[in-house]
């Protein structure tokens, strides 16, 4: 291994940057490395710090966007900058520990695997209600998904450099790094680890976020939300023409008149429910071809360090 690239997403990050960087220097002492550091519009005084960082050491590198674009447009964009031959993606909040880094190197370089990712064995800390949907979340995924995702898998992993290229082949607007991770295959060692607690300043991610960072997972790897769209409106349309035929017979043979006020509004806006919800599904799925057919870019570079950008 010439060259080690550990890509860092940051998103107000001030508090942290520099512990971050000091306990991944203790941790690589013997190795050649550089980090590139990713400012996603930090709204604080993140740049300044990463920019301070990089006067004082050759190796760390830096991209600031032009706004907030997202922590997977952090990532591609750290990605296609690395020029290692093993490449990190990990987080600054030290949440993911520099500490597993050595056995990273060890996994891919010593044990041959293609790539070594860290794996929470625990989220103590976390709210429970966050720690019990986060697990249906991966069970409802691999159920759904022809890929599979590890309970507990993070973002923090190494890769070689064909494992990188494979996966910047992948130039999709709608980026769910996770899937994108395991979509292109290649041998990977999980390694297991405690969660750990942010070193400074709060998550940046809210409940609502979670969610939709969740949906957008489900619908980059899966139809089966639209299998089910079709299945549930199946099984509703037969179960109706049943009905139908029961109620015309019922009057035909006793003459009795249909009743239920209540019954017809139960099943008129039950199926308006279900209406909205096939409509909204199909609309979502909509959506990330629109965006796709834009045709837009990932990320926009406002500032720079690196060599060509």
């Amino acid at each position: 291994m010439d060259l080690l690239s550990i890509v860092v997403p940051c998103f107000n990050e001030e508090e942290s940057i520099e512990s971050f960087y000091g306990e991944v220097q203790t941790e690589l002492e013997n190795v050649n490395f550089e980090v590139i550091f990713i400012n996603d519009g930090s709204e604080d005084n993140t740049l300044e710090i990463i920019k301070g960082l990089a006067q004082k050491h050759g190796n760390v590198k830096y991209i600031s966007f032009s706004r907030n674009f997202g922590k997977e447009s952090s990532i591609y964009a750290g990605l296609v900058n690395a020029k290692g031959d093993l490449v990190c993606v990990m987080d600054a909040d030290l949440q993911h520990p520099p500490s597993l880094l050595p056995e990273m190197i060890e996994a891919i370089t010593k044990e041959n695997y293609d790539a070594a990712g860290a794996r929470r064995v625990s989220r103590k800390g976390e709210p429970k209600i966050k720690s019990f949907f986060s697990k249906k979340y991966y069970s409802l995924f691999n159920r759904i998904s022809k890929i599979e995702i590890v309970n507990g898998g993070t973002d923090y992993r190494m890769m070689t450099r064909p494992v990188v290229d494979s996966i910047l082949q992948l130039t999709e607007y709608n980026r769910f790094s996770k899937g994108l991770f395991q979509w292109v295959g290649f041998e990977t060692k999980w390694i297991d680890y405690e969660n750990v607690e942010r070193a400074a300043g709060e998550t940046t991610w809210s409940f609502l976020g979670l969610i939709r960072y969740s949906t957008e997972g489900i619908v980059a790897f899966s139809t089966m939300p639209l299998t089910v769209s079709i299945v549930l409106g199946t099984i509703i349309s037969i179960i109706a023409f049943i009905y139908m035929i029961f109620i015309i017979l019922k009057y035909l043979l006793y003459s009795d008149p249909v009743q239920g006020f209540a019954t017809i509004m139960c099943a008129i806006l039950l199926l308006g429910g279900i209406q909205l919800l096939s409509i909204g599904t199909l609309g979502k799925y909509l959506e990330k071809t629109y965006f796709e057919t834009k045709n837009r870019p990932i990320y926009i570079v406002k500032e720079s360090n690196i060599d060509g950008d």
